[in-house]
Order: C-alpha cells, then sequence, then structure tokens
C-alpha cells in the first residue's frame, strides 16, 4: 500500500535566495485559503521552524539525512503529514549543499530525492535574465532523482524583467516560472546571532505579519500551478514507523525546561519519548521557581539564555531547585544554552557576570563570533545516559560561546564523549559527566539510533 501525500520542497540554488520568507508565504497563503499544511525544514535548525509551526497551526519537523537516516525520515515524514492536504518542505543553505562537498548526505538534495518530492527552486535574480535557464538546466540535470517541478524568481526588478525570466525557461524548455517576487516584495524577518529570532506570535510573528506575507504570495505566485505541482508528487512507499515500540517498563517523568530562554528542542524526539512512556513535564527557569516536584530527570536543552540572563540569575529559588535535584544523584541532561545554565556563571558580552547553577564546575562567557559550526559524529567513552561505552551517536552544534576552564580537570569530572566533525577529523574530547549529570555543547538527535531512546527512557527512573 502506497501514501500519497500532495508536497513539494522549497529550496534555494544558495543560501541567501530567500527560501524562509518565500516558504513562509506560501504556507500562509494556502492555510487562508482552508488548507491542513504539515511544515518540515531539512537540516538541524531550531530557529526556522517556529515560524513554520505558527503559520501552519502544527508542529513543524526536522528532516534531517545526515542525523537521522532514510527510514527515519521517510517515517516521520509519513506519520507528520498523514492528516495534512499538502506537505511544504524548507530546504537547507543550496539545493546540492550539504554535509560533505562530494556528496549529497545531508543535503536538500537527498530529501528531496529520499521523499520523490518536486522542488520549487528560489533563485536570487537580481542582475540575471537568459542566464537563469542555464542556472535551472544545471540543477535539474545535476544528480538523479531530484526533481526541478518550478521556479520562484526572487529580487525581480519589474514585471517586465519577470517577463524576460518566463521567457529564457520556455525557450530553453526548463521548468516553469511560477513566481516573481519583487525586491522587498516580502516582509523583513528580525535575525540574531544564530539566525532569524525566534517566532512569538505576541510580537514578531502575529496575525497581521502572517497575513502580508500571505497577500505577497496570492499576488506574486502561481497559487494553482504550485498546489498542481505539489499534487503531481508520485506516491511513497511507507516506512516503519518509529513511534509505535514496545514501551518501556519504566514510566519516568521527564521535566523539560521550556521558555523564551530554551526552547531548542526536536518535537519528534519529545513525541518520541512519550511513546515509549515517559511523562513530560514542561517548566521554565525564567518563572518558575522549582523544579516540577513529580520530575525523576531534567532536560535543559539549547536557545539563548545569554539573552535573559540577568532574569536567570535573579531567580535563586529556580538555581537552588536545580543544584538540589542534581546534586540529590538524579539524572540531569543539557544541551549548549542548558549547559550555559549549569555553569557557575555566564559572561556576556557586555562584561557582566551572572551567577547561574553552578552544577557544572566551570564558567562561560558570550563572544561575538561563532566558536563551532557543524555536524559531530560522537562516540561515547563510557556509560552514560545515552548508552554505553563505545557507542555512536550523531548531532550538531552552534555555540558563540565558549568554556573558559575544562569542567572534566574538577575533581569526579569526565570526558563523556570523543568527537569528530569535517573540519577535526581526528578528534577532541568533550560532554561532561559527573554521576547522572551530562552537559555538552552537541544537540543530538538520536531518533534515527537503535536502542538509544530504550536506554534514555530506562536510566531516567531514579532509584532511591
Amino acid at each position: 500500500m502506497s501514501v500519497h501525500v500532495p508536497r513539494l520542497l522549497v529550496a534555494g540554488a544558495q543560501s541567501g535566495s530567500g527560501k524562509t520568507s518565500l516558504t513562509l508565504a506560501l504556507v500562509a497563503a494556502l492555510v487562508r485559503r482552508g488548507l491542513k499544511v504539515q511544515t518540515f525544514k531539512v537540516g538541524p535548525d531550531f530557529l526556522d521552524p517556529t515560524y513554520l509551526a505558527i503559520a501552519s497551526g502544527r508542529p513543524c519537523y526536522n528532516l534531517d539525512g545526515w542525523m537521522c537516516g532514510r527510514a527515519y525520515v521517510a517515517a516521520l515524514f509519513a506519520r507528520a503529514a498523514a492528516d495534512a492536504d499538502i506537505a511544504v518542505i524548507e530546504g537547507v543553505m543550496g539545493l546540492f549543499d550539504g554535509a560533505r562537498p562530494d556528496g549529497p548526505d545531508g543535503s536538500t538534495a537527498q530529501i528531496a530525492c529520499w521523499l520523490r518530492a518536486p522542488v520549487l527552486l528560489a533563485v536570487n535574480v537580481h542582475g540575471m535574465a537568459r542566464s537563469i535557464a542555464a542556472l535551472v538546466a544545471g540543477y535539474a540535470g545535476f544528480e538523479k532523482g531530484v526533481a526541478i517541478g518550478g521556479v520562484i524568481a526572487n529580487f525581480c526588478g519589474s514585471a517586465g524583467h519577470a517577463d524576460i525570466l518566463r521567457q529564457a525557461l520556455v525557450a530553453a524548455c526548463q521548468p516553469a516560472l511560477l513566481g516573481a517576487l519583487p525586491r522587498n516584495g516580502l516582509p523583513e524577518i528580525p535575525r540574531r546571532h544564530l539566525g532569524l529570532v525566534s517566532a512569538d506570535p505576541q510580537t514578531n510573528c502575529d496575525t497581521a505579519l502572517l497575513d502580508r506575507f500571505a497577500d505577497a504570495a496570492e499576488a506574486h505566485m502561481d497559487m494553482a500551478g504550485i498546489i498542481a505541482m505539489a499534487a503531481g508528487a508520485a506516491p511513497l512507499t511507507p516506512a516503519t514507523d518509529p513511534f509505535h515500540r514496545t514501551v518501556s517498563d519504566a514510566h519516568p517523568c521527564l521535566a523539560v525546561a521550556r521558555d523564551a530562554a530554551f526552547h531548542f528542542y526536536y518535537p519528534d524526539l519529545l513525541e518520541i519519548l512519550e511513546s515509549r512512556g515517559c511523562a513530560i513535564r514542561y517548566f521554565s527557569p525564567l518563572l518558575d521557581h522549582q523544579v516540577p516536584v513529580d520530575a525523576d530527570a531534567l532536560y535543559i536543552g539549547g536557545g539563548y539564555p545569554e539573552l535573559y540572563a540577568d532574569q536567570l540569575a535573579a531567580n535563586g529559588a529556580m538555581l537552588e531547585s536545580i543544584r538540589a535535584f542534581a546534586g540529590a544523584g538524579r539524572p540531569v541532561y543539557a544541551e549548549c544554552g542548558g549547559l550555559i545554565y549549569l555553569s557557575r556563571s555566564l559572561e556576556t558580552l557586555d562584561g557582566r557576570r551572572h551567577r547561574l547553577a553552578a552544577v557544572l564546575p566551570a564558567d562561560t562567557r558570550m563572544r561575538r563570533r561563532k566558536r563551532h559550526l557543524g555536524y559531530v559524529n560522537v562516540t561515547l567513552r563510557r556509560d552514560t545516559l545515552w548508552g554505553k561505552a563505545g557507542d555512536t551517536l550523531r548531532g550538531h552544534a552552534f555555540h558563540y560561546s565558549e568554556l573558559l576552564n575544562d569542567p572534566a580537570e574538577a575533581p569526579g569530572w569526565h570526558h563523556a564523549y570523543h568527537l569528530t566533525g569535517r573540519s577535526n577529523p581526528s578528534g577532541w574530547l568533550e560532554g561532561y559527566g559527573r554521576g547522572n549529570v551530562l552537559a555538552s555543547y552537541v544537540h543530538l538527535h538520536w531518533g534515527g539510533s537503535d536502542g538509544v531512546v530504550e536506554r534514555f527512557v530506562d536510566s531516567l527512573k531514579f532509584k532511591v
């Protein structure tokens, strides 16, 4: 039995093609037409999905070929889009850019091929005329299994310019022009050092903004042509659903930090934990005064603790609750921003130092230039919450902060991970553990790793 979900993938010819704004405009217009839209984002990005989730009214899921593998990507797509009228996938970087320069791993093209999704190629056409046909022809023929279904011209100079581009594509027998967005034709989305500012319906992504995006799509895109392109996607063979496995005998309660300071999570991973019998309780390190009383374990993800350092430091009751929880030997897992929060202090860019949880025996500091960006292979150096020594996982790291000292040099602490990446194939030691505390700059994605979920859930149930 096959699954037929109308779908399309918005890809950029290169970074800066405007695919995020174009995708948001398309989704807003489709929703306004009464369609149930399921959105996805290629790659490890936590920020673009916040906009797509608000625009669609549904969670946006990351599809990452390098971290998760084909079976997981296909199963997640099929599950999330099963009840949708149309699925819209936003690509990452340029269509063929990914984890390697010599292959498709981690690229938008890889996801397009796996999901048999027609590609709506966004091209920055500033200063371009007939050359658009050559560019599109090159992209269309570059990799087998990647089908360009249509072209969106972004940063178009005028209606006359759009007509030239349309004629060039027709004359060269290339995919049709399905939209031409003028310069400044889409609203601006605020940005900060990690990328876009996280979407918030109360501030920067409200109904009025979404209406402006939808208006732009209706005015400058061939919506009927785009919907027809999506409807023409070939049927998919369903994959094994990773969300339906045997529920663990353990039924722990995992307290997850989620507020303006901490909100970088892959929603499918939390859903998988719940499907294995793990209860999720959300709490706010900014606003609450203690860890949820029924919590067996803590998960503090990434985000922007540096923007809320004053408020986090001022919430002494929560900091003490975190310290007491960790001190009792209960499992605590922290990623990136969570690592900062567990540290003794954070020095922000203005030179001020803010005292934090002091679970991790180290201090942190923000820098103006990024300290790391890229995929990493993770090998466990000893048994942890995620598995046994020698087990491997995959993840991604992107941060502007740094540790001022190595926590593993403190008594009782150790390096839990050996990391390797394209920029450092010989690897380095990272991941900081003691007892049931584990903190790292790496955002793990363990959905495609066999046995990891069961190991994690079983390890969370604290025995007095």
